[in-house]
């Protein structure tokens, strides 16, 4: 082989070792992205913004970004820290095999240490560049999911998903501390909200993964109390949902905009439960289980839709000037 050859060939040798190391590197942060849980995390953002927006006063443009990004941050470091401790369960049920941990592309310890991180680098940031009391909220919401939902309710009891709910309803509190510096009655009612709909969100979805929750040995209500008792359970928190969801036009933060959508969103809700006790399969479930997600998003989309028109977007967006 000429010394040409041999240049040509250790040339083609180096690109292939630099097209792998760059592939590993974007499978690397892929992986940990993935232990942010993004999807749950967008839902959080979303409705943190939401409370930002709602809130009454302004916030430079700027801080704004700090603060969705502190509460982004801080859910999915809360996230990593949970994958990290269910490590375990996630390996045996069929929908969370595939995550980086148990699959074996992160190191649990790895996973452990980005979260810690993050969780106190998010808290930190939301202090110092816009207030302790937001921080203090974000504090406790990424401590209520770690030590008290996954920790210590999620595998000892049924009550897990209702009182570990209570984790997720903090984002807009969070977002209205930001603007106000203060909790409200307002920022209170978001929480609610939130609160009461996360056990038939999730008891949805425990209706037709039932099963894998068996598996895992989690106590989640279908497994313990049995379907027919979940399907009754999803019904009654519904129907507290849908009026308790008016709240914010009764507390006068929100108008005609929000007020339809919480109507007609909350009707729809209400009988997707219906169905779900009478059809008892896993379609209407599944059904369900998808519209919560849109029924939330909606929810708070009209607060931003509302707002906005009525002048706190063009608020935030007039401290760039």
């Amino acid at each position: 082989m000429t010394d040409t050859s041999l240049e040509i060939a250790g040339i083609k040798a180096e690109a292939a070792a630099c097209g792998a190391a760059a592939q590993l590197a974007q499978g690397r942060v892929g992986d940990y992205f993935a232990l942010l849980k993004p999807r749950v995390m967008s839902l959080v953002v979303f409705t943190g913004f939401a409370g930002l927006v709602a809130a009454p006063g302004a916030l430079h443009p700027l801080l704004a970004a700090v603060a969705v990004l502190c509460i982004a941050v801080g859910a999915g470091a809360a996230g990593a820290i949970n994958m990290w401790y269910d490590r375990d369960i996630d390996a045996v049920m069929q929908r969370t095999r595939h995550r980086p941990i148990p699959a074996g592309r992160v190191a649990p310890e790895e996973a452990l240490a980005f979260g810690v991180t993050l969780s106190l680098f998010s808290v930190m940031l939301m202090g110092i560049a816009v207030n302790w009391t937001a921080a203090a909220l974000l504090a406790l919401a990424n401590g209520f999911y770690v030590f008290v939902y996954t920790i210590w309710l999620k595998r000892r009891t049924p009550h897990n998903i209702v009182i570990g709910g209570a984790a997720g309803a903090f984002p807009p509190m969070i977002g209205w501390a930001a603007v106000t510096g203060a909790v409200s009655v307002e920022s209170i009612a978001l929480f609610l909200i939130i609160f009461m709909w996360t056990p038939p969100h999730f008891w949805a979805l425990a209706l037709y993964r039932e099963g894998d929750y068996a598996k895992a040995g989690v106590p989640m209500l279908p497994v313990v109390a049995g379907k027919e008792e979940t399907r009754r359970q999803i019904l009654i928190y519904t129907a507290l949902l849908v009026p308790l969801s008016l709240a914010p036009v009764a507390l006068g933060m929100a108008g005609v905009i929000y007020g339809t959508v919480a109507a007609a969103m909350g009707g729809t809700f209400l009988w997707l439960a219906l169905r779900v006790r009478r059809a008892r399969d896993d379609a209407s479930a599944r059904r369900m289980f998808g519209f919560s997600i849109l029924y939330l998003f909606a929810l708070f989309a009209a607060l931003i839709a509302e707002h906005g028109a009525a002048g706190a977007l063009p608020a935030l967006l007039g401290g760039l000037g």
